[in-house]
C-alpha cells in the first residue's frame, strides 16, 4: 500500500498546470503536459491513496482497474510494475487517461471528507512514462488458432477487442469508413484533449502484434455484410452510436446549422494536414453551441481556436451545484457544474435555455436564434415558458445534444439484426447478437456512453468471442452487456 500516512500528510489535491490560455489558443497541442518529470507532484499525489480496506474506485470504474496497486507502485518508483497492473485491466490508458471523466474520482473513499486522489492523472502519467521507458511492446501470439475475426469499427470498444483476440491468437482484421484508424478518438475529439500522436503508437503497437487494419473501407457499402460474415469466423459490431440527437424546430435547415459531428471531424482532419472542401468554419462568426456536454465543451475549444468572434453555450437545464447534493451521496458519481479547459478559454454559458426557433435572412441564411426560458412542468418536463422569448444574433450554430443510437439500416436488410426499440442493436448479456456469428460491442449496443465502458465491452466481447471460437477463453470479461431480450 501506498504511504499510510500519505492523506494525513498531504491533504491538497494537486494536477498539471494548464498551459497559459492565450498561448494554447494558438495551436492544437495538448492544454497541459502529462510527462513526470514536469509533474514532480504525481508520486506525491499517488501516495495520498489511502489503506481504504474497501476500494470502491474499482466499483467506480467499470475495467476494474487496480487503481491502489498501481497507486502504491508509482509512490515507490516502480514505472514497470506499476504498468504491467494498469494493462492488467485497460488497453488503452493513455486514451482514458485523457478523455474519461473518472467516475473513480467520485468514488474514492478519501473523497468523503477531503479532495479525491488524482486518479486520472496518476493513470496518464504512467502510461506515458512507460512509452518514454521502453515498457510498453507488442505482445505477439505464441501460437495462431487459424480462426479470424473481423471487427468493424476502429473506437475504443473496437480496438480493444481486437487487440485481446489478436494476442489470444485469432487472425483480427479491424475494418473503418473514415481513411483512418480510431473512431471518435482520431476525428471527434479535438487534438487538443488527444493529440493523434497517442493512437499512432498505440497501433504501432497492435500491428506489430498481427492485428490487420482495413481503413476506408465501409461495410455495408464497399463489402456486404453477408460478404463478411462469409469470410469470416465472427464478426463483431462496434460502430459506435454516430446517429446524432436532432433539434426538431423551424429554420433546422438553414446554411450555419450544423451537428457537431459535422463540424469537429473537419476541423481534426485539417489538423492532420488533410484537405476539406468547404470546411466549416467559426472563424470571425458568432457561435452558439447547443448542448453543455463534453461535445459542447469541444466545439468551444475549436471555434476559439478557429478565432470566432463569439462563443454562447446553451443549456437547456438548470445549472448543476458547485459541491455534491444529498441527493447523490458518495460513491455516486455527482453531476456537478464543471469548468473545463474550453471553458476557461473563454466563451460564455446560458442555462435553462429552450431554442424554439432559427431565424434564418432570405438567402436562407442562418443570422439569429429564438430562444425562451426553460420552465419545469409538474410532470417533470421541461418546456419554453410563453412570453420569456429573445432573440440571439448567430452566424454559426453547433447542436452538441448527444446521440440516439448506430446507424443499422444496411446491417438489417443485409444480415437480419434485430434492432432493440431503442433504435440499438440487440443483443444478449453475452454480447452474441440475433445473427449467429455476429456479435455487438460499446456505443452500438449500449448507447451513447463512456470509454471505460466502450473499452471494458471490448475486452468482455473478446472474451465471449474466444470462447465461441475455441469452446473457451482465459481472457478477461470485466463486464456484461445490457440488453433487451431478442424475439424467440
Amino acid at each position: 500500500m501506498a504511504d499510510p500516512r500519505g492523506f494525513l500528510k498531504v491533504r491538497q489535491r494537486e494536477l498539471p498546470a494548464y498551459r497559459p490560455v492565450e498561448v494554447r489558443l494558438l495551436d492544437w497541442r495538448e492544454v497541459h503536459e502529462h510527462r513526470v518529470e514536469n509533474s514532480a507532484f504525481v508520486t506525491v499525489q499517488a501516495g495520498r491513496c489511502m489503506d481504504c480496506g474497501i476500494p470502491f474506485c474499482h466499483q467506480g470504474c467499470p475495467l476494474g482497474n487496480l487503481i491502489p496497486d498501481w497507486n502504491d507502485l508509482v509512490w515507490r518508483g516502480e514505472w514497470e510494475d506499476a504498468i504491467e497492473r494498469l494493462h492488467a485491466t485497460n488497453n488503452f490508458p493513455e486514451f482514458t487517461g485523457r478523455v474519461c471523466p473518472a467516475p473513480c474520482e467520485s468514488s474514492c473513499v478519501l473523497g468523503i471528507n477531503q479532495p479525491a486522489v488524482t486518479i486520472k492523472n496518476v493513470e496518464v502519467s504512467i502510461i506515458d512514462e512507460a512509452f518514454e521507458r521502453g515498457y510498453v511492446v507488442p505482445k505477439i501470439p505464441q501460437r495462431l488458432t487459424g480462426k479470424t475475426v473481423a471487427v468493424v469499427g476502429s473506437g475504443p470498444a473496437g480496438l480493444a477487442a481486437a487487440q485481446q483476440l489478436t494476442r489470444a491468437g485469432h487472425t483480427v482484421a479491424v475494418y473503418e469508413r473514415d481513411d483512418a484508424i480510431g473512431g471518435l478518438l482520431r476525428y471527434g475529439i479535438p487534438d487538443f484533449k488527444l493529440e493523434k500522436s497517442h493512437i499512432d503508437r498505440r497501433l504501432a503497437q497492435m500491428k506489430a502484434e498481427g492485428t490487420r487494419f482495413r481503413a476506408g473501407v465501409e461495410i455495408g457499402v464497399d463489402l456486404t455484410w453477408e460478404e463478411l460474415r462469409a469470410r469470416f469466423d465472427a464478426v463483431i459490431v462496434a460502430t459506435g452510436a454516430t446517429v446524432p440527437r436532432a433539434l426538431e424546430i423551424p429554420g433546422k435547415d438553414l446554411d450555419g446549422v450544423h451537428f457537431a459531428m459535422d463540424f469537429l471531424p473537419q476541423a481534426n482532419a485539417v489538423v492532420a494536414g488533410k484537405e476539406v472542401p468547404d470546411q466549416i468554419l467559426a472563424t470571425g462568426k458568432h457561435v452558439i453551441v447547443i448542448g453543455g456536454g463534453d461535445t459542447g465543451s469541444d466545439c468551444i475549444g475549436t471555434s476559439l481556436r478557429q478565432g470566432a468572434a463569439s462563443v454562447t453555450t446553451l443549456a437547456i437545464g438548470k445549472r448543476p451545484p458547485l459541491q455534491r447534493p444529498a441527493s447523490q451521496p458518495w460513491p455516486v458519481d455527482p453531476l456537478l457544474f464543471e469548468v473545463s479547459s474550453s471553458h476557461a478559454e473563454g466563451g460564455e454559458r446560458d442555462y435553462l435555455a429552450s431554442t424554439v426557433e432559427f431565424i434564418g435572412n432570405s438567402e436562407g441564411k442562418l443570422v439569429a436564434l429564438k430562444v425562451a426560458t426553460t420552465e419545469y412542468l409538474p410532470d417533470g418536463r421541461r418546456a419554453p415558458a410563453p412570453g420569456t422569448e429573445r432573440i440571439i444574433p448567430a452566424d454559426l450554430v453547433l447542436i452538441a445534444m448527444g446521440f440516439t443510437g448506430p446507424e443499422t439500416e444496411s446491417i438489417v436488410a443485409q444480415a437480419g439484426s434485430e434492432v432493440t426499440s431503442r433504435g440499438l442493436l440487440a443483443r444478449r448479456p453475452d454480447f452474441s447478437s440475433s445473427v449467429p456469428g455476429v456479435f455487438v460491442t460499446g456505443d452500438a449496443g449500449r448507447g451513447q456512453s463512456l470509454i471505460v465502458w466502450a473499452i471494458a465491452e471490448g475486452r468482455a466481447t473478446a472474451a465471449t468471442v474466444d470462447a465461441y471460437l475455441q469452446g473457451s477463453t482465459e481472457l478477461p470479461a470485466p463486464v456484461k452487456a445490457t440488453t433487451v431480450a431478442l424475439r424467440p
